[in-house]
């Protein structure tokens, strides 16, 4: 597995790096200056520049296709180190409107789509995904530099807010240690500072794994995709749903911690 960057927690650098204020200096050239090597970090010592070039991978996806769709949405095909390719999707949700003098009255919306392992386990019938099969899950950095390329690719001010939903390649809580990571290196102030309430987990409904989601009360939101009312119509669709059948994902989501800023959202 690839050793990057963007594995790590901000105070898991400062452990690995001394001093301990250099570990936020990079995070901000990282994730609020978004570069792509160690050479534009301007205030970062030769030597360590060195060191981390040596240990830490920094430009870690190739974008091997780009598709721009007429409502302003683009989906981008990511090569990663090993050859194998994922998708992440950026979603322009409303535009930016100006006034008469071409001052913003309201800002532009946006919702990145990322993946979360290459390939899939679920096995959804009507998923293209899922004829390739499983092949890897993604590393925490792996999801996390999804975020970073989208921002750096459209221009998106490292002020402004963006709305991530994990629901491209891949079950994310079938790899739920590395997504948790993830969440919390992207909700990150000193990084891409994007709050975890932002953050929507996508998920076909692995009732352990929600319970288990729900117990480290991370702030997220919760959808569902349950594709169907009925358990029959429901196992034809999705497999998985003879170990993980509708009453079980009902009862996970019952647990699951809400407030008045949250929703457990199901798609049918």
């Amino acid at each position: 597995m690839q050793n990057t960057i963007y594995n790590y927690t901000l105070e898991e650098l400062q452990e690995l790096i001394q001093p301990k204020f250099r570990a936020k200096q990079i995070y901000n050239w990282l994730y609020k200056k978004y570069v792509t090597s160690y050479d534009e970090m301007k205030n970062i010592p030769k030597d360590l520049k060195e060191k981390l070039e040596q240990d830490f991978s920094i430009d870690i996806a190739k974008i091997v296709r780009e598709e721009k769709s007429i409502d302003g949405s683009i989906k981008y095909l990511f090569e990663l180190y090993d050859g194998h390719t994922v998708e992440a999707v950026f979603l322009l949700m409303k535009e930016e409107e100006k006034d008469d003098k071409g001052n913003i009255i309201k800002g532009a919306k946006y919702t990145f789509c990322v993946s979360s392992q290459v390939g899939c386990k679920v096995g959804c019938s009507f998923c293209l995904t899922a004829k390739g099969g499983f092949v890897r899950n993604l590393s925490a950095g792996e999801i996390v530099a999804q975020v970073k390329y989208l921002k750096k690719l459209n221009n998106i001010a490292e002020n402004k807010s963006v709305n991530i939903v994990y629901m491209g390649m891949g079950e994310p809580l079938d790899n739920f240690e590395n997504l948790v990571k993830a969440i919390n290196i992207i909700s990150e102030l000193d990084g891409l500072a994007i709050s975890t309430r932002r953050q929507t987990i996508s998920t076909s409904g692995i009732s352990d794994k929600i319970k288990k989601l729900g117990e480290k009360d991370l702030g997220v939101q919760l959808a569902i995709s349950l594709h169907a009312v009925d358990d029959d119509l429901r196992s034809e669709l999705i497999p998985m749903n003879k170990a993980y059948n509708i009453k079980s994902i009902i009862d996970a989501v019952k647990a699951f911690p809400i407030d008045t800023r949250k929703k457990v959202m199901f798609n049918i």
